[in-house]
């Protein structure tokens, strides 16, 4: 949202400064997110062409000669603007200038042969608006040779503030003027209103023709019909303040549409009456119905869409944009005005489904006043009266104003309570009342209020908003910070299990598993990992590439359409952000997240997952060790820490293939507990990394929080050594190709759990000297007693026992 001082003044009765402004704006909440001063327009001027003829060498240049100052001599510059003509009167800029919009240097120059002494200027040159097509032109009064900036008043400091979407009355300068003086920062200057009386019956009417089910969608609708009107260019302080935000002056009929859309947050539509068909109708739209819009394109209706139509055709997208059939022309001398309020809900759903951004849309869908329809035709009335001249018919309606009125009841004790101030309760009543609300005492035995908030507030719907205003207004810097106590939940101290709590509530096993997900996510940063929060939806392709293709995950009012699924997966979000940083020149990442996902639309749906991803190489590159690209073993050790660290026994766990088809189908495998698969891991498939356009290996892995063995209370337990020799063995067995190796290390760690303390795989061979289809797994083993020294029967003995085991499971025969 955009503005000048003098503007906000012109609604504000202060005299303070443009710094005092900005920051009482940023306390309030209405954040300025930049002052714009014009000093990079100071020296170009107005100037008058006096002469245009055509370029000797060049098609479409014009060689113009210029008065730049009364009295001054003519300069000959070199222009290709198609609006470039005899009488013109313009902006110059002479040699030495910088011209804002891409800081080139002015200066005498040769164009095809001919001296060019300066430059004629577009606004897209002179950063006033985007229009690129022609050069700037001015008023025939425009006095030659006087300051351009001085003239379009341009010295008057443009500010630009943020604005939270709850916020839809300070999209307009008498709401952020509103807000200013209820904050102390001068006094708020009535709008002046006063209902016109028409001279004549309107030509024109209006029906609301929708379902009792859509009736909600436009409730009321009024117009008013204007004729003798003269559509010339707008005056020049309305002009000067549209340029001053980067709109641009179109006509006077059009020109106050606009204005008073910036200046009162009312949008409002005016249509060339003489090219309408009979009486106006607000409707739904007939499927496939195209509308030909202001901005050039043609679009495609739904039957959700609410459309203003004649007897004919489609006028306009209601709430949105205007039609091009019966669009206000400079010829224009009969208008009618629509002035109506739109429900926020369809305007969004529209307009987001067609990707349409307007003025009126941003505000139709934040929630406009509806009482503004009432004093929005007035001031609308008046003004078109008092620039285009003309008469007004009488105002037509259809539909009735919404009754929106809601009380809250408010404690004020809440302030103190909620944001730690202690306000005065005179002091709140007023900030209240300056705000536009009505206060009343509601029980002065419980000391509470009724509280009426105003029609341009839909936001307020609570005590707590009330609480907020309250404090935005006194300002946040009032609240004194105070620490919370500190509370570090130790299960140690309180050991009991309350079983008895609902499902959903906070006992000991929640408290436990909170602990269990804190823990694992410190130990994947000592890890290397870095921590992600990204959004619970993703792209429709996305999901499907996941297997998230279910319409019921499918969102009714999504963000954009690229966010309009519940995903199914962590890794597509942490791909694509991997994928971002990768563009960047970040190549070897390790990011995790822990939150959840969505299988359907039930709770037992959702579930919580710790999601981690690798790119690039395992290892930076050093001279001590060759690198090498992540793969599926680097993520399966991190997922077999975490499990550890989660209390998982690493013995209950089995490795099986195949993983989700979004990893390689021979790179990846699944973690079973019995029949409950509690873990996947592997390489990023190759369609799904092209899909992301991202270059080199990427390996990932998935933890179900929800399917581990419950958290318990970890348990002391002293380590106890043997003193006694351990003995060390290395076995090389054959086994077929299509063996687990896992498999064969489970089968020999089962044959004396007491005697035999180690069991790891440090060779696999394949090839000369071994059969087709037959692979040797070097197994090294610790064999050790805690009360005695093993003699050479008792390892004998284990060493055929474990032979047996081994053959027994697999297959194993000693390596010949």
């Amino acid at each position: 949202m955009k503005f000048t001082e003098q503007w906000l003044k012109s609604h504000l009765k202060t005299s303070a400064t443009t710094a005092e402004i900005s920051d009482r704006l940023t306390n309030l909440g209405l954040e300025v997110e930049e002052i714009i001063e014009r000093r990079d327009l100071q020296g170009f001027m107005i100037a008058e062409i006096m002469e245009a003829k055509p370029h000797p060498d060049a098609q479409r240049l014009q060689v113009c000669m210029v008065q730049a100052a009364p009295g001054q001599p003519l300069l000959q510059i070199v222009c290709g603007a198609p609006n470039a003509r005899k009488g013109l009167k313009t902006v110059l800029g002479l040699p030495g200038m910088v011209v804002p919009s891409n800081g080139m240097v002015l200066k005498k120059s040769a164009i095809r042969g001919v001296e060019s002494q300066g430059m004629l200027c577009s606004g897209q040159e002179l950063k006033l608006s985007s229009d690129a097509d022609g050069i700037i032109e001015l008023p025939a009064d425009a006095p030659v040779g006087q300051a351009f900036v001085t003239y379009a008043n341009l010295n008057d400091p443009v500010i630009h503030i943020a604005i939270t979407p709850n916020r839809a009355d300070c999209s307009a300068v008498y709401g952020v003027a509103r807000d200013l003086a209820a904050s102390g920062l001068g006094e708020l200057i009535p709008l002046k209103t006063q209902s016109r009386k028409g001279s004549f019956k309107s030509p024109i009417s209006w029906k609301i023709d929708l379902s009792t089910t859509a009736s909600d969608r436009c409730p009321i609708v009024a117009g008013r019909h204007f004729r003798g009107l003269r559509n010339q260019s707008s005056p020049r302080w309305l002009q000067q303040r549209l340029q001053a935000i980067g709109q641009r002056p179109i006509s006077a009929l059009v020109d106050i549409t606009n204005y008073l859309t910036y200046d009162l947050g009312r949008p409002l539509h005016l249509y060339d009456a003489q090219r309408l068909n009979g009486n106006l109708v607000i409707r739904l739209a007939k499927d496939k119905e195209v509308l030909p819009a202001l901005d050039g394109q043609d679009y495609s209706l739904s039957s959700d869409d609410v459309v203003i139509a004649d007897q004919q055709q489609v006028q306009g997208l209601a709430g949105i944009i205007g039609g091009r059939s019966a669009a206000c022309e400079l010829t224009t001398t009969e208008a009618f005005l629509e002035v109506a309020y739109f429900h926020p809900t369809t305007i969004a759903r529209t307009g987001r489904r067609l990707n349409i951004l307007s003025d009126a849309r941003y505000r139709f869908e934040r929630g406009v006043d509806p009482q503004s329809v009432t004093w929005g035709m007035d001031i609308a009335t008046q003004m078109i009266l008092d620039i285009c001249g003309g008469e007004a018919s009488d105002t037509v309606q259809a539909g009735q104003l919404p009754n929106l009125v809601r009380q809250i009841k408010f404690n004020p004790s809440q302030v103190t309570h909620l944001g730690g101030v202690s306000i005065p309760e005179a002091k709140m009543q007023q900030i209240l009342t300056a705000l536009g609300c009505a206060v009343a005492m509601a029980s002065k035995i419980q000391d509470i209020w009724l509280v009426t908030p105003p029609s341009w507030r839909p936001d307020l719907q609570q005590g707590v908003d009330l609480v907020e205003e309250i404090l935005r207004v006194i300002g946040y810097q009032q609240i004194v910070s105070t620490p919370l106590p500190a509370f570090t939940p130790n299960p140690l101290i309180s050991p009991t299990i309350d079983k008895s709590k609902p499902v959903g509530q906070p006992g000991m096993t929640d408290m436990l598993a909170y602990q269990r997900q804190d823990m694992l996510k410190r130990l994947m940063v000592t890890r290397g990992y870095q921590e992600a929060l990204t959004y619970s939806f993703l792209s429709p392709k996305a999901a499907e590439l996941f297997g998230g293709k279910s319409p019921a995950l499918t969102l009714t009012n999504p963000i954009t359409v690229d966010l309009s699924v519940m995903r199914p997966s962590l890794l597509p979000n942490l791909l694509q952000a991997a994928a971002r940083n990768q563009n960047r020149g970040l190549k070897d990442w390790a990011v995790f997240e822990m939150g959840p996902i969505f299988q359907d639309i039930t709770p037992q749906g959702q579930q919580p997952v710790l999601t981690g991803l690798q790119i690039g190489n395992a290892m930076r590159r050093q001279w001590a060790a060759p690198t090498r690209a992540v793969d599926a073993f680097d993520v399966k050790g991190t997922l077999m820490t975490m499990l550890q660290a989660a209390g998982v026994s690493l013995e209950a766990i089995t490795t099986e293939t195949p993983a989700a088809a979004y990893y390689h189908p021979g790179r990846s495998g699944k973690l079973m507990m019995g029949k409950v698969m509690i873990g996947q891991f592997g390489e990023i498939h190759p369609r799904i990394l092209q899909h992301y356009d991202m270059q080199g290996t990427a390996a990932g892995f998935e933890l179900f929080l929800k399917d581990l063995p419950e958290a318990k209370i970890p348990q002391k337990s002293s380590l106890t050594l043997s003193p006694y020799q351990p003995v060390e063995r290395d076995f090389a067995l054959v086994v077929d190709t299509s063996v687990p190796a896992e498999k064969l290390l489970r089968a020999i760690r089962q044959v004396d759990k007491q005697l035999i303390r180690k069991v790891e795989l440090f060779d696999v061979y394949s090839g000369k000297g071994l059969a087709e289809g037959k692979k040797s797994l070097a197994i090294g083993l610790v064999l050790q007693a805690a009360d005695h020294t093993l003699t050479d029967e008792e390892i004998t003995a284990l060493t055929n026992k474990i032979l047996a085991a081994a053959n027994k499971a697999t297959g194993a025969v000693l390596r010949q």
